[in-house]
């Protein structure tokens, strides 16, 4: 029977590295990030002129990887109702209940998304060669990507980012949510759980709209108002709670 990993150029994940079934490797980096947006211009210009620097100074290829995923605050939410529960005064202690329920209700109406970025240092079977062991392969693999990871680490530095090689379970982690992407967003509320999906309802008939007549002036005075039935489109997404 086949499974899902047969069709995946992953082969195995090994001392912090991703070992491809063509014989090639993968080093993975988490770089951090900078909010560009609030530094001077002249800051800006420098981050630019460094990274430019560092791309032009790079004798191999890199790839980055933006990756975003639905933030989980569940933690965060503990935190707060266990703070909550050990306030002894009783206005911060509603005001903390307060700030609370804002975030669930932020969260439960709005998409939170938590960007991470990668990069990606490769090495291609073609640059190895021929070997004769797995063993030997797995050394000439680490022997020339750490002084690439080591390298492009130093680089980081100088625009002011920091990065860290990602070990064997955070690679698994990674894989993992890369191809199981989906999944229910759990909020837990003070002794229960809530879990937010997304359905569609059955489609609804729309109402014909009657022509415009022009009623007449008796008819006016006569008739009283009535809402007009409000157009639903067919395929609406709703919110459903257990």
């Amino acid at each position: 029977m086949n499974t899902t990993q047969q069709h995946l150029l992953i082969s195995d994940v090994k001392d912090d590295l991703v070992l491809l079934k063509n014989g090639g490797g993968v080093l993975i980096l988490q770089v951090s990030a900078v909010n560009f947006g609030l530094l001077s211009e002249r800051e800006q210009m420098g981050i630019i002129f460094t990274f430019a620097q560092m791309l032009n100074s790079l004798s191999f290829s890199i790839q980055i990887f933006v990756y975003s995923e639905r933030l989980n605050i569940s933690s965060y939410l503990t935190l707060l109702d266990k703070a909550q529960k050990a306030q002894t005064n009783p206005l911060l202690s509603r005001m903390i209940g307060n700030y609370r329920q804002f975030i669930r209700v932020t969260i439960k109406e709005n998409d939170v998304l938590d960007k991470k970025f990668y990069l990606v240092i490769p090495l291609y079977s073609l640059e190895l060669g021929l070997t004769a062991s797995k063993e030997s392969l797995e050394q000439k693999i680490k022997t020339v990507l750490l002084p690439r990871r080591d390298q492009i680490i130093r680089q980081l530095n100088r625009v002011g980012l920091r990065a860290t090689q990602l070990d064997n379970q955070k690679l698994i982690e990674l894989f993992y949510n890369i191809y199981n992407g989906y999944f229910v967003e759990t909020i837990p509320a003070a002794g229960e759980t809530e879990k937010i999906e997304v359905s569609l309802k059955k489609p609804q008939p729309i109402p014909q709209s009657k022509p415009n007549t022009v009623p007449s002036p008796q008819a006016q005075e006569t008739s009283p108002l009535v809402s007009q039935p409000s157009r639903t489109h067919p395929f609406v997404v709703e919110e459903l709670e257990e």
